[in-house]
């Protein structure tokens, strides 16, 4: 095809002309306009950001999907960003065990180190997608994690986002991972961390748009906000995000008293608070607050909402001219938001801030995939090992593999993942690690939730006939997690009776009919699922949530004694569901170890591993700040481990409107064969306060009773195998 000159022509002075004007805006974004003059204080450039704008522009920049103002110099960016347990939704990066995975590890160091991982690879990732244009929906730094909801219920399919049933774990899990993931610069940040749902949020996942939470004011202080509180108040998190729901009849997303007198004024929040996505909307439409959608926005905007995740504030500039808010509101909400923009360091030169320079290298590299493994060893928890059937040997004759999650990366993942393209499933992890010699076979068996449609069993016999059977089972994210992402459930991703599938236990009972040989039981999935007769009929027992992308590796791992299993559980699985409240009601009598009467399942922080752990020689001696308590720590078998050392307080009203137990400090410990170490432990008084009916700390009178063990201090820990805790007895007036 043949293009005259004069098209030629045109066309060339075109693009020239298009090519200068890029450059022109990108010229005078760093060199004409003040916010980008980095030695002017950060609220002085903003205030002059702000102020050049006009108010539809200003309400552009309160959504999610920020527009681009390019006679400002401002390029477009999507604030809606995944990391839960690696940066997720964006392409290639690491995949750590999920959190409910982390909260097991019991190891705050640990997850330190892998929320840093993912803010590397975060910022390795955005620097690449920057210099391609690519601002699209998942490509920037502002992550909406860590979830630190209390997982008060089994039945709530999105428990396997959090950090478990205990505020004292979740908080120091979640400061943990705000830390590392926000980075140690003081002039930046590496990336920005968001808490979420603020603030009692735990499911039904059907009723999430309209449900009321009633919940008291102590119920309120004492469990549902200690975590929020403390990645606010001791990490610093830069955003927070409403829940869905309501509480105690006010919206979460437009309360002025969660958002502004408790988060803002109380807590001292200085970062930007962003809706869940959609729950704008739920104001009017859910939970009939108000009738209109400016109105809804308004309330939103008043109560301390600097950022909208949907469509709703585009009704902001008609809330204006029906006199619902003003401009200083909007301009009120917009100038904090853009603190964590210029926080970031979006609007400096890239030479002054260090995280611009990490590299796409880190992106699944050696390291993380080590930490990636790290953890998922650590995860693991062994709740049954009747006669010490594991560790298995690795030169059996036979073994037979079977299970629907064997072969099932969903098994790995959970939910809000990444992709990694070095994912190792539990099969070839466990083919990889048998002698050459072992004949080794594998038959999936069963179909995870319905019944095999071909009556033909070629599995059970073969199952029964082998050496060792190990049978992968329990969930994955087609039938548990949140609302639209569980494609399996018919229930929204949550589970009714808790329980693992009847066509499961149904399988397992076949093959335990047929053999006395050893029958290893693995669980996957996030929930306290109610096991009561695979504790029965399985010799050994271990749960693996989702572990991630090395998770296969690592269960090989524990089950052939390469090392000891060390994990815990982050949640109470109960022995039916009849012994918890209604899912609805948000009170906690009943609830978790803290106020559980009934003997469950499984307890608390409860786990086994390959060796005799003792606790002796407790002492307690109190300085100017704390009561320093020593114990000594033995490893009384001929294995490697480490210990998930736990400290408890119940107090003089225990049981009495008071928690039973309140874990208030753990480490790991690193036992060689036969040694002994002494732990130290610090308790202020703060840890040994309670609350009343009306939320306030006070010191009850009468003796106090420390733990420091292994487990929660229950009967059941210790008729499952927990060692026994050592003990001591505080009376009040030593505490003052």
């Amino acid at each position: 095809m043949r293009i005259s000159l004069s098209k030629y022509l045109t066309v060339l002075i075109i693009v020239l002309l298009l090519g200068s004007s890029r450059t022109s805006v990108k010229s005078q974004s760093r060199d004409n306009f003040i916010w980008y003059d980095s030695s002017l204080p950060m609220e002085e450039r903003i205030t002059a950001l702000v102020n050049s704008m006009s108010l539809d522009e200003k309400i552009s920049q309160l959504v999610d999907e920020s527009s681009e103002i390019s006679r400002l110099g401002i390029p477009r960016y999507g604030w809606w960003n995944e990391a839960l347990h690696g940066v997720a939704r964006t392409g290639r990066a690491t995949i750590f065990p999920q959190a409910i995975g982390l909260a097991a590890t019991f190891d705050v160091g640990l997850v330190k180190q892998i929320a840093s991982a993912i803010g590397d690879e975060g910022r390795a990732k955005f620097n690449l997608a920057i210099q391609n244009n690519n601002r699209t929906r998942f490509s920037g730094l502002t992550y909406w994690s860590p979830n630190v909801n209390i997982f008060r219920d089994p039945r709530w399919g999105r428990g396997q986002e959090t950090y478990g049933e205990d505020p004292w774990l979740t908080s120091r899990i979640g400061v943990a991972f705000v830390t590392g993931l926000q980075g140690n610069n003081p002039g930046y940040l590496k990336a920005a961390a968001c808490a979420k749902h603020f603030v009692v949020h735990s499911g039904p996942e059907s009723l999430r748009h309209e449900f009321n939470a009633q919940v008291s004011a102590k119920d309120l202080r004492e469990t549902y906000m200690p975590a929020f509180k403390a990645l606010v108040t001791e990490a610093h998190v830069e955003g927070v995000m409403g829940a869905y729901n309501r509480t105690n009849g006010e919206a979460c997303c437009a309360s002025p008293y969660l958002m502004t007198e408790v988060l803002r004024d109380q807590w001292g929040f200085d970062g930007y608070f962003v809706s869940d996505c959609g729950a704008i909307q739920d104001i009017y439409n859910g939970h009939k607050l108000v009738s209109t959608v400016e109105e809804a926005s308004a309330l939103a905007v008043k109560a301390g909402m600097n950022l909208n995740c949907g469509n709703s504030f585009k009704s902001l500039k008609t809330a204006i001219e029906q006199d619902l808010l003003t401009e200083d509101d909007i301009d009120r909400a917009l100038s904090q938001l853009y603190k964590t923009r210029f926080r970031l360091g979006f609007f400096d030169p890239d030479e002054n801030n260090p995280y611009t320079s990490i590299g796409p290298e880190v992106v699944g590299c050696e390291a993380h995939v080590r930490l990636a493994l790290k953890a998922a060893q650590e995860s693991m928890v062994l709740v049954k090992n009747a006669n010490n059937t594991l560790p298995l040997r690795k030169d059996l004759k036979t073994l037979f593999i079977t299970g629907p999650q064997a072969a099932n990366e969903e098994a790995l993942i959970g939910n809000y993942y990444g992709v990694s393209g070095n994912t190792v499933n539990f099969l070839d992890a466990i083919v990889n690690k048998v002698s050459v010699g072992t004949s080794v076979n594998y038959n999936m068996g069963q179909l995870p939730f319905q019944p095999n449609a071909n009556p033909i069993d070629w599995t059970t016999d073969k199952a029964a006939a082998a050496e060792a059977c190990i049978a992968i089972m329990g969930m994955n994210g087609t039938w548990e997690g949140e609302e639209g992402g569980a494609i399996a459930s018919e229930y929204k991703g949550d589970l009714p009776d808790a329980r693992l599938p009847q066509v499961q236990v149904d399988f397992l009972k076949k093959i335990r009919s047929k053999s006395k040989n050893p029958l290893i039981v693995v669980i996957t999935g996030g929930s306290p699922l109610i096991i009561p007769e695979i504790m029965d009929l399985a010799d050994a027992v271990i749960f693996a949530f989702y572990p991630g992308e090395q998770g296969g590796t690592a269960l090989a791992d524990i089950i052939f004694g390469d090392i000891s299993p060390s994990g815990r559980m982050p949640f109470t699985v109960p022995k039916r569901i009849e012994d918890l409240p209604p899912y609805e009601d948000y009170g906690l009598e009943g609830r978790t170890y803290r106020y559980m009467t009934e003997e469950p399942l499984i307890p608390f922080g409860f786990g086994l591993c390959y060796s005799r752990v003792s606790y002796e020689g407790i002492s307690a001696r109190k300085d100017e700040k704390n009561i320093i308590i020593k114990v000594n720590i033995t490893n009384g078998g001929d294995r490697k481990l480490q210990e998930v050392s736990q400290v408890y307080i119940s107090s003089p009203l225990a049981g009495n409107g008071q928690p039973l137990f309140s874990l208030k400090d753990f480490t790991r410990v690193l036992l060689e064969p036969g040694e002994t170490k002494t732990v130290k432990f610090k308790l202020n008084n703060e840890k040994f306060e309670l609350y009343n009916a009306e939320a306030e700390n006070f010191l009850p009178e009468g003796d106090f009773t420390v733990y420091v063990g292994g487990s929660v201090p229950s009967e059941r820990s210790i008729e499952l195998g927990a060692s026994l805790p050592a003990v001591f007895t505080i009376n009040y007036k030593h505490l003052k």
